[in-house]
């Protein structure tokens, strides 16, 4: 067996060039002072619109925030503002209401004035007798008509006692056709032949008598046992009746 030989290649010495080992010394670190200014430092694009972003949304809330805070502000002074209307308007419906009251009051009081105007024009009320009179003794005797369609109001004094009733027709008839026939004075007969109302001895009388309202044959008659003197304040009311009365009516 053949044996190998190994080859070597060695390089010649004089392809080196021997070349000296370049030294590498560090760059001299700047120097900078405590109180030198800081260096600007350079901002990234992205980072740069993110701020303006939040900037600008900073603006806007703080915006919004003043317009809100104005906002009710005069929402505040709308409010205000109403509620002194609303107070004015009160006092002045308060006021009103009062002059309204006072207002009703015053025509309710009118009315009743109209009202009772319209009851005096319908049914007026007239003075017939009031003159003083003097009856001497028991065979005198005042009489007076009641007239018919009316009330009669009879209101007498006396300076003594008196007697005084309120006859028929028929009831005077017979009231002198005893004095004639000798049955009696005149003080007796009149109120004791019959009478359809009377007042014995008796110094006032105050009274009213409405059978001749339909009716006309009444007579009121007075007399006394002695000399008195009569102080009348006799009145009339007009009131016709819508049909026959007492002694009329049957």
């Amino acid at each position: 067996m053949d044996s190998t030989e190994m080859e070597t290649t060695s390089t010649p010495t004089d392809e080196i060039n021997a070349r000296p080992a370049e030294t590498y010394e560090p760059a001299p670190a700047p120097s900078h002072s405590a109180f030198d200014s800081w260096t600007p430092a350079r901002i990234p694009g992205g980072r740069r619109l993110w701020t303006a972003a939040l900037a600008a949304a900073l603006l806007v809330s703080a915006a919004g925030i003043g317009l809100l805070y104005l906002d009710d502000n005069n929402n505040q002074a709308t409010i205000r503002s109403l509620n002194s209307k609303n107070q004015s308007l009160t006092g002045r419906t308060q006021n009103l209401e009062d002059q309204l009251t006072v207002t009703q009051g015053k025509l309710t009081a009118s009315q009743a004035q109209v009202d009772s105007l319209d009851a005096e024009l319908k049914h007026p009320t007239l003075g017939v007798w009031n003159v003083p009179m003097t009856i001497h003794n028991s065979s005198q005797y005042l009489a007076a008509t009641v007239p018919d369609t009316f009330t009669y109001h009879l209101k007498l004094k006396s300076s003594g006692p008196m007697n005084v009733s309120i006859l028929s027709v028929s009831q005077f008839k017979d009231a002198l056709l005893c004095v004639n026939n000798g049955r009696g004075v005149t003080h007796y007969c009149m109120h004791y032949s019959g009478s359809t109302k009377g007042w014995l001895g008796v110094t006032s009388v105050d009274a009213d008598f409405n059978e001749a309202t339909g009716c006309a044959a009444y007579l009121a008659v007075i007399t006394a046992a002695s000399q008195v003197t009569i102080t009348p304040n006799v009145s009339v009311t007009y009131n016709p009746a819508a049909a026959p009365t007492g002694a009329c009516s049957g």
